[in-house]
């Protein structure tokens, strides 16, 4: 009788401990997105994420969670969101003009995909900035692939090459770009010629910086070629198409990967490549410049001055609104252009008149989520201080010369009144 009645004790006491268990798996709240089984698919959702390889190098007190149901947080917060193994996410580094302002870099795109990839189309000068507030994993931040060599477009370069090598990058970095109508003209020489100006620099930090970390790579492509290949690895192919723009030597660029199509117009006149080839496009993006009447204003330029750079060799808003209404994208992107509320609202007037469908004018660090099924327009919130995340071991245990040291001649001058603490052992 005893061991009956503590046999169903036993059974009785199993059971509350199940149910209580129950109880507060189903009932646990996640509070973004309010599901009951939220902590269940942010786990599968991590899960699938870091098996995908996507899972970056992030700063401490930074833990990235999945995006549950595509429900995202009205801002993105850097390193706080997992990438979906299906998801692009493309975030505006810079979208406005030479002359540039705190608030509008100029031009420049983050592209980082599910599968781990990113790219950066175009490093306007400014644009490092706001990259660099985005904290982002720079060992893998090593392919750039620039539309042409205006310094609105390339300027921050060498800051890239740089400061990617100060904060985590320990291979060479690579550069995608076209030709020109003289060699002197090209991405090459481009190239060449900003390692000969940052000689000194770049000697000074070999040894003390990874090796490897401090070279250039340069694939330039001829920019007649239509709708060619200029990368093709993990899934990803990104083709390039001539543009129409100052000289010869401007193109844009086709990313394609996992069903998802990201187009980058770079700066350009309508063409008839661009709406041959940006076809189909997910994401299309392309320059939407001032009006004329607003660009002479801005700059203090005559009507007919403003009116050729606006008309002629870029492209005005309600242009813009003529390409995107012909394409239909999932979403169109105009950028290149001044903030302001008198202009905005030009820009969106013009656009309007001739485009119904989703737009977004950009500005900087503006963020796009694309799925198949959703695409999601945030801005992203960074603070204006910040460092660099933790280095990789791998950037620790990546290959160094020794140290470069001054000449004697120099190292004579030191002043005898002070002397350094000694040195501590590696």
């Amino acid at each position: 009788m005893r061991v009956r009645y503590l046999r169903r004790t036993i059974t009785i006491l199993c059971g509350l401990v199940v149910l209580t268990f129950t109880v507060h798996l189903v009932g646990s709240r996640d509070p973004a997105t309010g599901s009951s089984i939220a902590l269940l698919r942010t786990a599968r959702a991590a899960e699938g994420q870091e098996q995908a390889g996507a899972q970056d190098n992030t700063p401490r007190g930074r833990t990235p969670a999945a995006i549950v149901d595509g429900q995202y947080p009205a801002s993105y917060f850097p390193n706080t969101e997992l990438l979906g193994a299906d998801e692009m996410r493309i975030t505006a580094l810079g979208t406005g003009m030479p002359n540039l302002t705190r608030a509008a870099a100029s031009i420049s795109y983050l592209v980082e995909l599910g599968n781990g990839e990113k790219f950066i189309f175009d490093i306007g000068a400014g644009s490092m900035a706001n990259l660099f507030s985005l904290r982002p994993d720079f060992s893998k931040l090593d392919k750039v692939f620039a539309s042409h060599l205006h310094v609105d477009h390339v300027g921050d370069f060498m800051p890239l090459h740089i400061g990617s090598w100060l904060s985590g990058r320990y291979t060479t970095l690579h550069i995608y770009g076209p030709s020109g109508s003289k060699p002197e003209l090209g991405t090459k020489a481009f190239v060449e010629a900003m390692q000969k100006g940052y000689a000194w620099d770049v000697a000074t930090r070999t040894g003390a910086l990874p090796d490897q970390g401090g070279h250039i790579e340069v694939h330039e492509f001829d920019y007649l070629q239509e709708n060619k290949v200029v990368y093709q690895e993990n899934g990803v192919t990104i083709r390039s198409w001539p543009a129409i723009h100052s000289l010869d030597g401007s193109v844009s660029y086709g990313l394609e990967w996992n069903g998802l199509k990201y187009v980058f117009g770079g700066d350009t006149f309508p063409n008839k490549w661009y709406m041959k080839f940006a076809a189909g496009a997910d994401v299309a993006s392309h320059e939407c410049f001032l009006p004329p009447k607003a660009l002479a204003a801005y700059f203090g330029w005559d009507l007919a001055q403003a009116t050729y750079v606006s008309t002629r060799i870029h492209t005005e808003p309600q242009a813009f609104g003529k390409v995107m209404s012909t394409l239909k994208p999932r979403l169109a992107v105009g950028y290149h252009t001044v903030q302001s509320p008198e202009n905005n609202a030009a820009i969106m007037t013009a656009v309007r008149a001739v485009y119904d469908g989703p737009l977004a004018i950009a500005r900087d660090l503006m963020v796009i989520n694309v799925t198949r099924k959703t695409i999601k327009v945030r801005m992203a919130s960074v603070d204006d201080y910040v460092l660099p995340p933790d280095v990789t071991p791998a950037y620790v245990k990546a290959p160094r010369t020794d140290p470069k040291s001054p000449s004697k001649a120099i190292l004579s001058g030191k002043w005898k009144g002070y002397t350094p603490p000694p040195m501590p052992k590696r």
